[in-house]
């Protein structure tokens, strides 16, 4: 059956204002990480690709204070400055950090964080700016006065932010931001894909609250576009014997309706009514077009229902869960 959206149209994000499409382009890659991804992404190629993405149909892009620690920032603010600043209809959002090399996660690390995004990318303000990977502090200490969330509401009063989200991993943990009412928009990532269903009461959660849920990375950090043949990793490390097994098993199901892999691990987020946008990362410039071909793939039901019955019944896998760490950033 042909897919039910238009990668064209927009959507609300939630009660921001913002209007947004279901795709969102990941620009983790585009920093050189290859400790997290293990490969390289060069300058030139991720500016290449960064000039690919703004002359590109998806008008929606997700980077971190994180990613290359200030460089998937630095390099996009460098095309940016070649192009006058972010074309009309893009949304930009990024996220603020702790200190990766010393742990830092204070309000005055936040906001040294929000402040160095601003000079790296080049604007004058962060459409959309997430509070980012909070596992890695307690709740009570991100809370606190004068904490990471509180810096983060002084620098949206101050027109340096317009909106506030909170990205992080640990669904419990998740819920519990997004309960605080303070945040417009969420983000999970690797917790919702064809290996892993263990973000769904946090899209409950969202849902029910009025918060915009985005479900990053879709391909479980790739294992799912390239194939565990090619790339036996999920979320950022090293694949169990049984997790690379069962993602086997689903490329095969795929290949006997002749669909790529790659899209119906996208479908997947796509189909889901209470995700506003899934981030996909890319890291040269035919992944855009090769995202847009799977966004549009048709897939039949059947296929559907036969991946349905090779995941856990309580759509949770333990092997995809072993790993505990943050984002791409981390």
């Amino acid at each position: 059956m042909p897919a039910p959206w238009d990668l064209s149209a927009l959507r609300p994000l939630g009660r921001t204002g913002l209007r947004v499409q279901s795709v969102c382009i990941g620009c983790a890659q585009l920093g050189d990480m290859p400790e997290t991804f293990a490969y390289s992404v060069a300058e030139e190629q991720a500016l290449a690709t960064y000039r690919a993405i703004l002359d590109g149909p998806i008008r929606f892009l997700d980077t971190a204070a994180a990613y290359g620690d200030g460089e998937s920032e630095r390099r996009l603010g460098v095309v940016l400055r070649e192009r006058g600043g972010l074309p009309p209809g893009f949304v930009l959002a990024t996220k603020a950090d702790r200190d990766l090399a010393t742990g830092d996660f204070s309000g005055a690390q936040v906001r040294r964080s929000v402040e160095a995004s601003l000079r790296r990318l080049g604007v004058p303000r962060l459409t959309l700016c997430y509070l980012h990977d909070p596992e890695h502090t307690t709740f009570e200490a991100a809370m606190a006065p004068g904490g990471p969330v509180e810096t983060l509401r002084r620098c949206r009063d101050e027109g340096l932010i317009e909106h506030l989200g909170v990205a992080g991993g640990p669904i419990p943990m998740m819920v519990r931001y997004v309960e605080t009412g303070l945040f417009d928009v969420a983000i999970s990532h690797n917790r919702y894909t064809l290996l892993n269903r263990s973000a769904e009461p946090f899209w409950d959660a969202c849902r029910r609250l009025g918060v915009a849920a985005v479900n990053a990375a879709p391909y479980g950090s790739g294992i799912l576009a390239k194939g565990p043949g090619a790339y036996a990793r999920y979320a950022y490390q090293d694949a169990s014997p049984a997790l690379v097994e069962r993602a086997s098993r689903l490329q095969e199901l795929c290949a006997g309706y002749g669909v790529p892999l790659g899209a119906a691990a996208l479908q997947f987020s796509l189909r889901d009514p209470r995700i506003a946008s899934t981030v996909v990362g890319v890291s040269r410039p035919e992944r855009l077009a090769q995202t847009v071909a799977w966004a549009e793939a048709s897939i039949p039901d059947g296929l559907w229902a036969e991946m349905d019955r090779a995941v856990p019944p309580d759509g949770t896998d333990p092997e995809a869960e072993r790993w505990g760490g943050g984002g791409p950033g981390r």
